[in-house]
């Protein structure tokens, strides 16, 4: 693996992002038809999650890649305050739970996994891969990867229909902005990675029976303002140094 880092790392870091797609996509579907959330996808993103943290531990990458403290001290990006407003999205309609409570607690775990993998695969090594040849780019393609990645949630086997996915596409597309960007102002992960797991973790409590579409376009506007607006307000006002 490492010599196939040193040989492209554009190429390890879509290498990466093709094997956690198909994995997690194996897993949900797996897990599914044994009736059971995530009780195959769980160690898949566990596994993935400590291979490539060994990796970058061994090679002394942990630092290059944000698994460090921030940079910046936090006054400077508002104590991180738009980070913590944009976690109360899945529960503003309402908390409901319709799994088992061991079935919740591997949800939650898989989705810190994923947390952690999709922050240093899209932000750790797609960004620092494509940054050598222009910030910008670098910052767009990440976020629209990011976004885009979504997608694969329609065929994957979690039973996500088609305008909840396309409104998290969007709405991914906007966070995956301002997660990049407090990487690239920071040079930490820390925070990407703790708010993008939770996020996640937190949609298991989604009362779905209550959420209507208007409800989601809403929700879907309000994450836009809000991850968006700080992702912004960082390349605007943020300097580094």
């Amino acid at each position: 693996m490492k010599k196939f880092y040193e040989k492209s790392e554009i190429w390890f870091a879509v290498a990466w992002i093709i094997a956690y797609c198909v994995l997690l996509s194996l897993g949900d579907n797996i897990s599914a038809s044994l009736g059971m959330i995530n009780v195959v996808s769980f160690p898949i993103a566990l596994f993935l999650s400590v291979v490539l943290f060994l990796f970058l531990k061994r090679n002394n990458l942990l630092e290059h890649y944000g698994l460090c403290k921030s940079k910046v001290p936090a006054s400077k990006m508002l104590f991180y305050i738009p980070v913590l407003v944009m976690l109360t999205a899945n529960l503003m309609f309402g908390v409901g739970i319709y799994v088992s409570p061991l079935e919740a607690i591997c949800y939650a775990l898989t989705m810190l996994c994923v947390g952690f993998l999709e922050e240093v695969i899209f932000r750790g090594l797609l960004f620092n891969a494509m940054r050598k040849d222009g910030v910008k780019s670098a910052i767009i393609v990440s976020s629209l990867t990011f976004g885009i990645g979504h997608i694969v949630n329609l065929i994957n086997g979690s039973g996500v229909e088609l305008l909840p996915n396309l409104l998290q596409v969007v709405y991914a597309t906007a966070a995956g902005f301002m997660f990049v960007m407090i990487y690239y102002k920071t040079e930490s992960l820390l925070v990407c990675i703790g708010a993008h797991g939770v996020f996640n973790a937190l949609s298991v409590f989604v009362n779905e029976a209550a959420v209507t579409d208007v409800m989601r376009i809403l929700s879907c506007v309000f994450l836009i303002v809000i991850c968006g607006g700080y992702g912004a307000y960082i390349a605007g006002m943020v300097k580094v140094e």
